[in-house]
């Protein structure tokens, strides 16, 4: 796999990589890039790493899957390559945003800006073989992204951490709540959206009142 990670998840992250489940993962992955079509490219599996270095975090959205359609996954959490058609999932979080915040629908499909902001956008699973979603759960990667939260939840404080639906919110077990942030809703894929339990969820202008009061600045979401 191509580590293409910021410095400072290096020095994080360093241990897990040398430990045997990340070098089983690795085979695995290599192994299915090479005798499947799989998604992200094999270049993005690490984008959230890349993209928001450990010393900016400052929200944590916790996603499961990539996206496993042709074109979509770019290793950012709910979000696509820019021209890609929007998912429905997040054709409904530009929909809060523009409720919740009075403005137009963000244009852009593509989250980089997010993460450089200080969002990281993180799959509890990085990879996945084309249009078989979960194909690449409990290989190791759910070992993987629960220490990336722990290390998180440990090394530093006031995080805002955002978990939508029932699989994020079980990830609230790795989070200090004395320390953090923890705001919880619905998924934003239609079937939990339409019965209620997404849309006015207001956590875009909810997360950026947090950060003002801890003198950090707002995300231009």
């Amino acid at each position: 796999m191509i580590l293409k990670i910021a410095d400072s998840w290096k020095n994080i992250l360093q241990d897990e990589f040398q430990k045997p489940y990340f070098s089983a993962l690795s085979n695995f992955v290599k192994s299915e890039y090479n005798h499947h079509v799989c998604y992200p490219d094999k270049k993005d599996i690490f984008s959230a790493f890349h993209f928001c270095a450990f010393d900016k975090v400052k929200v944590v959205i916790i996603g499961q899957d990539p996206y496993h359609d042709e074109n979509q996954a770019n290793g950012l959490c709910f979000s696509v390559k820019q021209g890609v058609k929007q998912p429905p999932s997040l054709v409904n979080i530009f929909k809060e945003i523009q409720t919740d915040l009075g403005t137009d629908s963000p244009q852009s499909s593509n989250l980089e800006r997010w993460a450089t902001q200080g969002v990281l956008l993180l799959n509890a699973t990085l990879t996945v073989r084309a249009h078989e979603a979960g194909s690449h759960q409990k290989q190791g990667w759910e070992t993987f992204t629960d220490q990336v939260i722990k290390q998180l939840s440990d090394q530093k404080e006031d995080l805002i951490f955002l978990l939508w639906g029932g699989f994020a919110k079980k990830k609230a077990k790795l989070i200090d709540r004395q320390k953090h942030h923890i705001l919880v809703s619905g998924h934003p894929s239609p079937l939990s959206a339409n019965r209620g339990y997404w849309f006015g969820n207001k956590h875009f202008s909810k997360t950026n009142k947090i950060l003002n009061q801890i003198n950090k600045s707002e995300i231009l979401w």
